[in-house]
C-alpha cells in the first residue's frame, strides 16, 4: 500500500513539474524552434517572468510612433530595478538589446530563455551576483510587427519575421548619432540615465558563408583608451575559449576585400557613431555587436546567442569591479580634452597587414550566363584558408578642440539633440556678444540620393575664421571638459563623420537666398573693374579655370555679386561658434 501511495506521489509530483515546465517554454521552444514570437506573446511572456520573481522588473522606456510600448526588462538579485539603486549597489550593468533589426531576433529569443533559466529554473545559481541586466527584447517594435516570412531573403529562418527598419523606415543602428527616430530619442534618455559598463547589440549577419556561428565587432582598433581595448581583447579571448567548450565557433566580423570572396583577404574598420557599438565607444563604454550567420539554422543560431548570454555575464560578474574602474578612468580622461588634439576618423592601412586562419567553406566563382557577374557559389564542405589580414588603422582626421562650443537659439532642433544625448551645457540668459572661432565652407557637394531621410553633406572644403558675433538668449555654451567630450566632437566638428553638418541639419547655411538681375549686374561688374582692374584679371582666370562652372551669363554676373557689399556674409559660414577661452 505504501508502494502504491509512493508511486502516486510520484507521478502527479512529476505531472506537476512538467507542467510547470511546460508553462515555460517560449513560442520559440514550443514550435520546435521554428519560430519567433509576436510582440504581443513576447511582452506577456517578459510581463509572466517580472510577476513569478522578485528580481525581474518588466516597464517601458517609451512608445513607437504606432502607439506600441518600448518594452525593458530588468533582472537584478538586489531588487534594484532604478539606475540610482544600481549604481549605488556597484553592479555592473550589462545592455542586452534584441530586433534593433527585428528580423534577426535571436536576441529576444535566448535572451528570454536565459532569464527564465536564472530566476525561474536556478539553472545558473550563482550568476548575476554583481551584475544587473537591462535587457530590451524588442527594439523597433513597429518594425517587428511588419511579420512576414519573406522580410529576410538571405536568412535561414524563423518562419517569419519582422522587417529591417522602423514605421517610418528608419534603420535605427543608422540612427544613433543623429537621433531622428523617436525610438532612439528615447533609447539615448534610458543610456544616459543608466550608463551600461558593457552593451551587446544582437543581430544576424549578410554576407558569405563560413563555418563560425557568431561573428562580431568591439571597438578595439583605437577608439578607445588602451585600458578599455585590452579589457575587451581580454574578454573575447575568454569568450572564444568558453564558447568552444559548446562547439561553437566565434569570429570577428567578416568583412571581405571583395565581396564575397575570402581569398580577396579580410578587412576591419572602426566603426562611426552612427552605429551600436561605435556610439557606445564615444560614450566611454565597450561594446559588442553580435552578428550570428544568417545561414545557419535558427536554433544553432539561437543557441549560440545563448551561450553568448551565459559567458559573457560570467566574466562580467567575476570583473565587475575592474571594468566599471576601467570605465571610470575613460570618463575621467574625457573631462581634460579641451585644448588637446582629438582623433575624428580612422582608416583602414592598405599597408600594413598580418595572416590570420579563417574556417571557411570550399567554393567557386563562375561566370554567370544571365546577368555576365561573377557568381559566388559556396559548398557544404568546411575549408582553412590563411587570409591576409588588413585591420591597422591610421587616423584619417583630427581636430584641437576648444574649451567650449556655442550653438545660437535657433538651431532648436540641434539644441534638443544636445539634450537626448545627455550633455551638459548652460543656456545663456542675455543676449551676448562675442569673438568666436568658426569654420568657412567652399566647394560643397551634397549626395545625390537621400540617406536616412536626410540630404548628406559628401565633401567640402572649409578654413577657419575668426569672426564677432550675437548670441541670443536662449543659445547654449557647451563645455568640452565633461565626460561626453567625445559625442560633442563628433557631433559639432564638422569633419565628424557623423556629425550634425554632414547629416544635413545645417543645409540652409549653404543655401543663397537674394539674387542681383543680369542688367543690374552688368553695370555694377563694369564700375568694379574701373575701380579695381586686377578684378577681371581674376574673374578671366576664373572663367578659364573652371568652365563647367561659369558656363552661363548668370554665373558670371554673381561671380561679380560675390564680391559687392550686398553679398550674404553669412552663407557658407558654421553658426556653431568654437570658444577658445571660457569666459
Amino acid at each position: 500500500m505504501k508502494k502504491i501511495a509512493f508511486l502516486f506521489l510520484f507521478v502527479i509530483y512529476n505531472s506537476l513539474s512538467f507542467a510547470q515546465s511546460a508553462q515555460w517554454l517560449t513560442w520559440y521552444e514550443k514550435s520546435n524552434y521554428l519560430e519567433t514570437p509576436r510582440y504581443e506573446e513576447t511582452i506577456k511572456y517578459s510581463k509572466m517572468l517580472a510577476n513569478a520573481s522578485d528580481f525581474i522588473h518588466y516597464t517601458t522606456f517609451g512608445k513607437s510612433p504606432q502607439g506600441r510600448d518600448l518594452p525593458l526588462l530588468i533582472a537584478d538579485k538586489n531588487k534594484n530595478f532604478s539606475p540610482e539603486n544600481v549604481h549605488q549597489s556597484n553592479n555592473a550593468v550589462l545592455l542586452i538589446e534584441a530586433c534593433i533589426h527585428p528580423g534577426e531576433s535571436e536576441g529576444k529569443d535566448a535572451g528570454l530563455m536565459f532569464l527564465r533559466d536564472v530566476f525561474i529554473h536556478n539553472k545558473y545559481p550563482d550568476l548575476l551576483e554583481n551584475t544587473t541586466i537591462l535587457f530590451i527584447p524588442i527594439f523597433n517594435v513597429d518594425g517587428h510587427e511588419r511579420f512576414s516570412p519573406y522580410n529576410r531573403i538571405n536568412q535561414n529562418g524563423p518562419k517569419e519575421m519582422g522587417w529591417r527598419t522602423t514605421a517610418t523606415n528608419y534603420n535605427l543602428n543608422r540612427d544613433f548619432a543623429k537621433a531622428d527616430a523617436p525610438e532612439m530619442q528615447q533609447w539615448l534618455k534610458l543610456f544616459n540615465e543608466w550608463m551600461p559598463d558593457l552593451f551587446m547589440d544582437i543581430h544576424t549577419t549578410d554576407g558569405a558563408d563560413y563555418q563560425y556561428q557568431l561573428t562580431y565587432a568591439m571597438p578595439v582598433q583605437g577608439e578607445m583608451i588602451k585600458s578599455q581595448t585590452d579589457w575587451q581583447n581580454h574578454y573575447l579571448q575568454e569568450l572564444e575559449h568558453d564558447l568552444l567548450q559548446k562547439d561553437i565557433l566565434i569570429f570577428p566580423y567578416v568583412s571581405f576585400r571583395r565581396w564575397h570572396d575570402p581569398q580577396s583577404g579580410l578587412i576591419r574598420r572602426p566603426q562611426s557613431p552612427r552605429y551600436s557599438i561605435g556610439y557606445s565607444a564615444i560614450q566611454n563604454r565597450p561594446a559588442l555587436l553580435v552578428e550570428t550567420h544568417m545561414l545557419k539554422n535558427y536554433k544553432t543560431r539561437v543557441d549560440a546567442t545563448y551561450e553568448l548570454l551565459v559567458y559573457t555575464t560570467e566574466i562580467l560578474d567575476n570583473e565587475y569591479k575592474k571594468l566599471k574602474q576601467i570605465n571610470a578612468n575613460s570618463d575621467i580622461q574625457a573631462q581634460q580634452l579641451a585644448g588637446k588634439e582629438f582623433i575624428l576618423d580612422f582608416r583602414t592601412s592598405r599597408k600594413d597587414s598580418t595572416y590570420i586562419k579563417f574556417k571557411g567553406v570550399d567554393y567557386s566563382i563562375v561566370k554567370s550566363d544571365l546577368t555576365d557577374g561573377n557568381w559566388v557559389q559556396f559548398t557544404d564542405k568546411p575549408k582553412e584558408y590563411n587570409l591576409v589580414l588588413f585591420d591597422k588603422t591610421i587616423p584619417a582626421r583630427k581636430v584641437t578642440l576648444p574649451h567650449a562650443y556655442i550653438i545660437p537659439v535657433e538651431w532648436e532642433d540641434v539644441i534638443s539633440r544636445i539634450h537626448w544625448h545627455g550633455i551638459n551645457f548652460k543656456t545663456i540668459n542675455n543676449d551676448t556678444t562675442i569673438t568666436i572661432e568658426t569654420y568657412k565652407f567652399s566647394d560643397v557637394q551634397f549626395a545625390n540620393f537621400p540617406y536616412e531621410g536626410r540630404q548628406m553633406v559628401r565633401n567640402f572644403n572649409k578654413r577657419t575664421i575668426e569672426i564677432e558675433k550675437t548670441f541670443h538668449k536662449g543659445s547654449i555654451i557647451i563645455p568640452v571638459n565633461q565626460r561626453r567630450a567625445k559625442v560633442v566632437a563628433h557631433l559639432l566638428e564638422p569633419d565628424g563623420p557623423d556629425s550634425f553638418l554632414q547629416w544635413g541639419f545645417f543645409n540652409t547655411i549653404f543655401e543663397r537666398k537674394e539674387y542681383v538681375e543680369t542688367y543690374v549686374m552688368e553695370e555694377m561688374a563694369r564700375e568694379m573693374i574701373k575701380e579695381n582692374p586686377q578684378l577681371k584679371i581674376e574673374f578671366d582666370k576664373a572663367v578659364q579655370e573652371n568652365p563647367e562652372l561659369y558656363n552661363n551669363q548668370w554665373s558670371k554676373v554673381f561671380w561679380f555679386f560675390e564680391r559687392t557689399p550686398y553679398w550674404d556674409n553669412q552663407k557658407d559660414i558654421y553658426p556653431v561658434g568654437r570658444i577658445k577661452h571660457l569666459y
